[in-house]
């Protein structure tokens, strides 16, 4: 069965060793209710480091970029004058890794030339890395799932985020199981004739994050989807967070039962 961490309270005086772990793993598997299946192997493996190799790829990238707008603020007037004119990232980062150090400059002039030069070329390989890495996840998705690509709002990463969350059908037992694992399920927080509900910070934040770019997405460009936003905008005098909340909750229960009611697509 797959399990959480045990709750540190339980560690008495922040003991650990494999046999103290085993006997809590133990009590907190006897303690349950409800148990939840291991993740299940072959798609949804790939799938998973395919995902987690894109996201460090994706984030040292970002790190680059930032590293190199940083350092054109405080480059010497030589380079700052003509990096500040560059207009996007993008733009930025093309200049910068076809920048040539000029003997006629100072060390310093040149040290930081040669450093823009070096992270540009570096966020270029990681952003072509990513690309590759997202290639390769939209074929899996259509050799496993191609019946999730279909659905508005759901690209490869999404896609792929929501199967790795999934696994196998019969995993999660109900749709509001599946929500509650996606930090989509609202939170009871009625207090006397208040009746109010607050988010869901908890569950897997990957696929909370995926399900919350399918509702924004549909917001943007799903007729069906707007018109529900201001019929429930109007009609409840709901908000945009408590309007948005309500459509993560509904892409979960959608997304779910089009993965529970198709078992023969399953590898399992």
């Amino acid at each position: 069965m797959e399990l959480d961490r045990p709750k540190r309270a339980a560690r008495r005086h922040g003991a650990k060793s494999d046999s103290l772990d085993a006997t809590r793993a133990a009590r907190e598997a006897l303690g349950r209710d409800q148990l939840a299946q291991p993740r299940a192997t072959g798609p949804r493996a790939a799938l998973s480091v395919r995902l987690a190799a894109r996201r460090s790829a994706v984030q040292a990238a970002g790190d680059a970029q930032r590293q190199l707008h940083a350092l054109v603020i405080a480059a010497p007037p030589a380079l700052r004058e003509r990096l500040r004119a560059v207009g996007s990232t993008r733009q930025l980062v093309a200049t910068c890794a076809r920048m040539r150090v000029h003997s006629g400059w100072d060390i310093e002039t040149k040290s930081t030339a040669a450093t823009l030069r070096t992270l540009a070329r570096r966020s270029r390989e990681l952003t072509a890395e990513a690309a590759d890495h997202r290639q390769a996840i939209l074929g899996l998705v259509r050799a496993w799932r191609p019946d999730l690509l279909t659905r508005t709002g759901v690209g490869p990463i999404v896609a792929a985020t929501v199967l790795c969350a999934w696994s196998h059908a019969g995993r999660c037992r109900s749709d509001a199981a599946f929500a509650m694992l996606g930090g989509a399920a609202p939170i009871p927080a009625s207090s006397g004739q208040t009746v109010r509900v607050r988010l869901n910070r908890s569950g897997d934040r990957q696929l909370n994050q995926a399900l919350d770019t399918v509702a924004l997405t549909r917001l943007r460009t799903d007729p069906a989807t707007r018109a529900y936003a201001t019929r429930r905008r109007r009609a409840q005098g709901k908000t945009n967070r408590e309007i948005k909340r309500c459509l993560v909750r509904y892409v979960a229960r959608q997304l779910y039962r089009l993965l529970e009611n198709d078992p023969a697509l399953d590898p399992t």
